[in-house]
């Protein structure tokens, strides 16, 4: 059943065209992601299906008796509204008290829980979330959220998502979380260059159909190139007849030139502009902090390593970033020393941004810092460090009020690393940051040369760049995992806990756990024996699916299952890839101790 359908969408602000004659048919049951770069038109095409927003062509259709709710990026609230009332205000008119304790019940699994406080009272993060049990109370068969996953702690990202999953009407979202795609999404739309692309997929299984619609995008504009190339030669020599057949070809000139050529993607690219590091770093040494009868931090311990990747998590409120402001000297703890090597020039990647002038123009923001930046590769103007993060030339002057949320976190992101840190200290880095941006700062980090904590709740990101996990405990001690996000789950489940301990005589001064002996079980002996032929055997399944894909021709339901079966092949040798790295690291290691 067809509840909600936009058509023919034009949206543009001043010369930008966000949209270009876009489309979406929503249908019962559907559950869409909507993604794309930051400053596409994400949240603009949302606001235009909800009805808050007139298109400047096309048109919005809801089915009789549709109902939509939405969860905007910054929500409204009434003035003087305690949490419930505002947590009411889209719900029905004649409010019982089963609507009551569901609203509270929601309310508790986001961490509010003085249901009469003032909405006015609130902070940033906290209004979000009452947004939420907001849009969540509203009655509707659409169900449209913008950045619902924004200032929520791992547990109330988890309960959403399996909220969202049971929910049974249609569903709407602007995420960047990539398990929360996984998970609860059928259906991924990408909003790229004013077009809109629709893949019938989860996020895992929309990389592998985009991929293949990129090459077959890329293979139709060679072609064309190529075909455009020799007519033109042919028009350059000149036409000797003036007959029929010439008038042809210069009309097919023109029809190559007007076609529809992807031009190329321009990609952001991050090149490592860290400052030597001397063997000294960070240490922390019996830190303690709290407020007022709040203990925040108690007896923390830590020596950062200087190639460390580590994360810190907690709930809301926890003292994650209180502990990040510990180590750039803008806190100062109750007691315990915090020792910083005199190399070390710390990268902070804060959450709020709060030092931008919403009235400086962007290529001024980045000259306050340098006009030339040196990188691994090359010199750079401040103006070529834009274009690499993909802020154009008209962009550049623009001033950065003008920007999206997402945009300025990007061009901080610059900033910070055009100071050429050598350890970064992120804050939750993901946030607001689109996919792509993410996926390459995680490749930034891979190739970093220096140490990098950060504070996240996005889990994909912590189980992609981190080595080991402090969870912050009620009472204010931190634990330590080893491992990202997924090994802190299954250890914290099965109370295999290293507890992180402060430096001492007698324990590992590199904050690393004391290694056992190593040897294979039989089963990863008989594992690493056999794991290079079961590589070989899915690479050439790979091969041979690559052919049958390219032979499939317009058969496209024959193309979606060679495609899963691809996706799901391609899965399975990462598996394998990865474990094979962790077997002969472990063969190797046993190898040298062994001796």
């Amino acid at each position: 059943m067809l509840l909600l359908s936009a058509e023919h969408i034009s949206k543009s602000f001043g010369e930008k065209p966000l949209l270009n004659d876009v489309s979406l048919f929503l249908n019962e049951g559907e559950k869409v992601g909507v993604i794309g770069v930051n400053g596409t038109g994400k949240s603009t095409f949302l606001k235009i299906v909800a009805g808050l927003l007139l298109p400047d062509a096309g048109t919005v259709t809801r089915g009789g008796g549709v109902r939509v709710g939405y969860l905007p990026q910054n929500p409204d609230f009434q003035d003087g509204a305690s949490v419930l009332v505002q947590t009411l205000r889209g719900a029905a008119p004649q409010t019982d008290d089963l609507l009551g304790h569901e609203a509270k019940s929601i309310l508790t699994k986001l961490g509010i829980t003085d249901f009469d406080q003032d909405v006015g009272t609130l902070s940033g993060g906290q209004k979000k979330r009452v947004a939420i049990a907001s849009a969540l109370m509203t009655p509707c068969e659409v169900l449209i959220l913008d950045e619902p996953t924004n200032h929520l702690d791992n547990e109330m990202i988890a309960w959403l998502e399996k909220y969202l999953m049971r929910y049974s009407g249609a569903i709407v979202m602007i995420t960047h979380d990539r398990y929360f795609l996984d998970r609860v999404t059928n259906r991924i739309v990408e909003i790229d260059r004013a077009s809109l692309y629709s893949y019938p997929a989860n996020f895992t299984q929309y990389l592998a159909l985009k991929a293949e619609r990129e090459e077959m995008d890329e293979g139709t504009a060679r072609k064309r190139r190529s075909l455009l190339k020799k007519e033109l030669e042919w028009a350059q020599r000149g036409a000797r007849a003036r007959g029929t057949k010439s008038r042809f070809r210069l009309e097919r000139i023109d029809e190559l030139k007007e076609g529809s050529v992807p031009p190329a993607k321009t990609k952001l690219e991050l090149s490592s502009m860290a400052s030597r590091l001397g063997k000294k770093t960070v240490e922390l040494e019996q830190i303690e902090k709290s407020y007022g009868e709040k203990a925040i931090i108690r007896d923390f311990s830590l020596i950062v390593l200087r190639d460390d990747r580590i994360g810190i998590i907690g709930d809301n409120g926890a003292g994650k970033s209180t502990l990040l402001k510990l180590i750039r000297g803008e806190v100062q703890p109750d007691s315990g020393t915090i020792t910083i090597g005199e190399t070390v020039r710390l990268g902070y990647f804060s959450q709020e941004c709060d030092e931008m002038d919403l009235n400086q123009r962007v290529i001024d923001y980045i000259r306050d810092t340098a006009e030339n930046i040196e990188t691994p590769e090359e010199t750079l103007t401040a103006a070529q460090m834009l274009e690499k993060f993909l802020f154009p030339g008209d962009l550049q002057w623009n001033t950065i009020g003008r920007l999206s949320g997402g945009e300025r976190r990007r061009l901080y992101l610059l900033r910070v690393l055009m100071d050429a840190p050598n350890i970064l200290l992120l804050d939750e880095p993901t946030n607001d940051l689109d996919i792509e941006t993410l996926a390459i700062l995680e490749d930034y980090l891979d190739n970093f040369p220096g140490a990098v904590i950060t504070v996240s709740h996005d889990r994909y990101f912590l189980d992609r760049v981190v080595e080991r996990v402090f969870a912050f405990q009620p009472d204010g001690t931190l634990r330590q995992y080893l491992g990202g996000y997924t090994d802190y789950i299954e250890q914290s489940r099965g109370e295999q806990v290293p507890v992180a301990q402060k430096p001492s005589k007698s324990s590992p001064q590199d904050g690393r756990v004391r290694e056992r002996k190593l040897k294979f079980t039989y089963k990863e002996e008989r594992e690493y024996e056999t794991i290079d032929q079961d590589i070989a055997g899915l690479e050439k399944t790979l091969e041979e699916l690559g052919r049958e894909i390219e032979s499939a021709g317009s058969d496209f339901v024959r193309l979606q299952e060679l495609l899963q079966k691809k996706s799901e092949t391609q899965a399975a040798l990462d598996e394998k890839m990865e474990r094979w790295v962790y077997l002969s690291e472990l063969a190797a290691k046993i190898e040298a101790q062994n001796g």
